[in-house]
């Protein structure tokens, strides 16, 4: 049975908008001054750990015009490019990037069917539309942010506002030497 895993980079005030430099968002790239390798062996581990990709429109759209122009000698450029990708839309039907699929129907049902259907891993990236759908359905059986020692005062935040708590338990957790930390939760 497959486990819904979403991952983000964060600011210390919820942010995760344009992390790594997409245009339109005044502090896009903010993540970039804090990479270190091992942050990137983190993320390379825990892409390669994957079985599928689940993403919303506009990350879809945003991964598949920059990913296929990419390489890299770890090999996460070629995992990204060629693992199965499902994605959550309503617009797109005609979805070019290797081996991507329209996830159809609301997720209530088209999460648990891929549940049953993947043995493994199923990682979220960005997203934000979609994993505030998934939060609010109690559908992430695991939450791992990837939080920044910087507050950015505005732009678009993981967290939906909500008038339920949603309740998680800290399962994990490492710090790295440029000061970001990597909490990881399951739901309670």
């Amino acid at each position: 049975m497959g486990r819904v895993i979403v991952t983000e980079f964060v600011s210390l005030d919820g942010v995760m908008e344009a992390p790594g430099g997409e245009p339109g968002y005044a502090h896009s790239g903010w993540t970039i001054p804090y990479h270190d390798p091992e942050q990137m062996k983190y993320k390379l581990d825990e892409t390669q750990a994957a079985q599928v990709l689940l993403l919303g429109r506009k990350t879809y759209q945003g991964f598949a015009e920059a990913w296929p122009e990419h390489d890299d000698e770890a090999g996460f450029a070629q995992k990204m490019n060629t693992m199965p990708k499902f994605v959550v839309t309503t617009t797109l039907t005609d979805l070019e990037w290797q081996n991507s699929t329209v996830l159809p129907g609301p997720i209530q049902t088209s999460i648990p069917r891929l549940r049953e259907e993947i043995d493994g891993e199923i990682l979220v990236h960005g997203s934000r539309t979609l994993v505030h759908s998934l939060l609010r359905n109690g559908l992430i059986d695991e939450l791992r942010l990837m939080i920044f020692p910087v507050i950015l005062g505005s732009g678009a935040r993981i967290f939906p506002d909500s008038p339920d708590a949603i309740a998680l338990e800290l399962v994990d957790h490492r710090r790295y030497a440029s000061g970001v930390a990597v909490l990881t939760y399951h739901p309670r």
